[in-house]
C-alpha cells in the first residue's frame, strides 16, 4: 500500500490502484474496502477509467488500465517496427489512445527519400481518420479482416494499414505500416501488408502478457 502524502485526491487514486492491483473490484466494493463514500468511489473510478488508469471488465470489476501498458509497449515495439521496416522498406509506427487523440509512441521510418514520416510524440485527432484511428476506435473493418486500411484518406497520396493491439480484451494501441501510394500494389496496403501488420500486433500482445 502506497504511503499517504497528504494530497487527498492523489492518495485516494493510489489507494484504488493498489486495491485493484491486488484483486479486481467494482466501484462499490472499492468504497467499502477503502472506506470511501459510494459517490466518491464511483466518481474517482469513472475519471480514472476515462484516463486509462483503470479498465472495467464485463463483470463490472476494475483492473489496472491500459495507460500502464504504454511504456512496455513502446519498448517491445522497437524491434518489431524495425523488422517491419526491413521487410517492407516502409515506415512502421505504434499509436496509442490519448483522450480524443492518437499519439505516436514508437516509429521506424523508411529510409526512402519519399516516405510517410510522423515523429514520435505526434498527436493527431481521431476525427482525422486514417487506418490507425480506425483500429484504435475498434470500428467495423470494411475488409472483413482484422486490419484496417486507408488510401489518401488523411493525407493525399499516402496509404496505410493498421491492426489493433489488445490488452485484457480492449484495444490499447495500433501498429501501422504507412507508405506512398505509388509504392503499394494495386490491391492496396491491406492486401499487400495486412498479414504482416497482424503478425506484428500478435507479437506485441504476447509481449504485454509477459510485461
Amino acid at each position: 500500500m502506497a504511503e499517504p502524502t497528504g494530497v487527498g485526491v492523489l492518495d485516494r487514486v493510489m489507494a484504488i490502484l493498489d486495491a485493484v492491483e491486488a484483486a479486481p473490484r467494482g466501484a462499490s466494493e472499492l468504497a467499502r474496502t477503502l472506506e470511501l463514500s459510494v459517490p466518491t468511489a464511483h466518481r474517482l473510478v469513472s475519471a480514472m477509467t476515462k484516463h486509462g488508469l483503470l479498465q472495467r471488465d464485463a463483470d463490472g470489476r476494475h483492473h489496472i488500465g491500459p495507460r500502464f501498458a504504454s511504456s512496455a509497449l513502446a519498448v517491445a515495439a522497437d524491434p518489431v517496427l524495425a523488422e517491419m521496416r526491413t521487410r517492407t522498406g516502409e515506415t512502421a509506427q505504434l499509436w496509442v489512445l490519448r483522450g480524443e487523440d492518437r499519439l505516436c509512441v514508437a516509429s521506424a521510418e523508411s529510409r526512402e527519400e519519399l516516405r510517410a514520416a510522423v515523429p514520435v510524440g505526434t498527436a493527431l485527432p481521431l476525427s482525422a481518420r486514417g487506418s490507425a484511428a480506425k483500429a484504435l476506435t475498434n470500428a467495423p473493418a470494411e475488409s472483413g479482416e482484422r486490419w484496417f486500411e486507408s488510401v489518401s484518406e488523411r493525407t493525399p497520396q499516402l496509404c496505410s494499414v493498421s491492426t489493433g493491439v489488445r490488452y485484457r480484451g480492449a484495444v490499447v494501441a495500433a501498429v501501422c505500416l504507412a507508405a506512398p501510394v505509388f509504392r503499394v500494389a494495386p490491391g492496396g496496403p491491406g492486401a499487400q501488408y495486412g498479414a504482416l501488420v497482424d503478425e506484428a500486433a500478435d507479437r506485441l500482445e504476447s509481449a504485454l502478457r509477459y510485461a
